[in-house]
């Protein structure tokens, strides 16, 4: 019975020290904050899908923990954007910031020069809390028109080269030539489509880590 007892105090023992060791690993995780709409909120998927979900696991694989904060919210502009960054900044304290904004303004035809200042506004204020960022465009349909549709994509590039921020040009090039990975409005990525745009995060991201 004694002997019993021993290895049940023994098992609970290596337990209490297996969690204490998983809790301050997790504690000491730096935090990556993914900022965006609803390409990075997960629409029409479970939230467990999305690509910063996935991006978490992938960066544990490579030996480079975050704790991965996805506060993305469906339907956001930049000058939602704008106005819920600076809380966010001061809950989470990120180390890096991801920020995806601007499909929405572009959807709306909202003016480039517009978006742009917020998204510059933004990246200003993560880097003065201390924060590395790296910046994901989007690109808009050829029917908004070649003027636009040019600005748009051009604003993303310009915006990274004035903060020195990191860049991925355009979040659906994994998926864009893949209509099978498209929910029914052609708009947002299928759970099986998330990996792929992780993947790419991932590699983009790594000189910032």
């Amino acid at each position: 019975m004694r002997d019993q007892m021993g290895k049940v105090w023994r098992a609970v023992l290596q337990l209490t020290v297996f969690c204490s060791i998983a809790l301050q690993a997790s504690a000491a995780a730096p935090v990556l904050l993914v900022f965006g709409d609803s390409l990075s909120a997960g629409y029409g998927i479970a939230a467990s899908q999305a690509w910063p979900v996935r991006l978490e696991a992938d960066l544990a694989r490579q030996g480079k923990p975050y704790t991965v904060v996805n506060a993305s919210v469906s339907g956001e502009t930049t000058d939602g954007g704008l106005t819920r960054f600076p809380q966010a900044l001061k809950i989470h304290k990120p180390k890096l910031v991801i920020i995806e904004l601007g499909a929405n303004d572009g959807l709306r035809g909202l003016p480039v020069a517009k978006s742009k200042s917020n998204l510059g506004a933004m990246i200003a204020a993560a880097q003065k809390a201390g924060a590395r960022v790296h910046l994901v465009g989007m690109q808009m349909p050829p029917n908004y028109g070649p003027d636009y549709t040019r600005a748009f994509a051009a604003m993303y590039p310009a915006l990274a080269k004035q903060y020195r921020a990191g860049l991925t040009p355009f979040l659906l090039a994994p998926v864009i030539n893949r209509p099978d990975w498209f929910q029914p409005d052609q708009l947002h990525p299928v759970a099986a489509a998330q990996p792929a745009i992780a993947a790419m995060i991932a590699r983009d991201i790594a000189p910032l880590l």
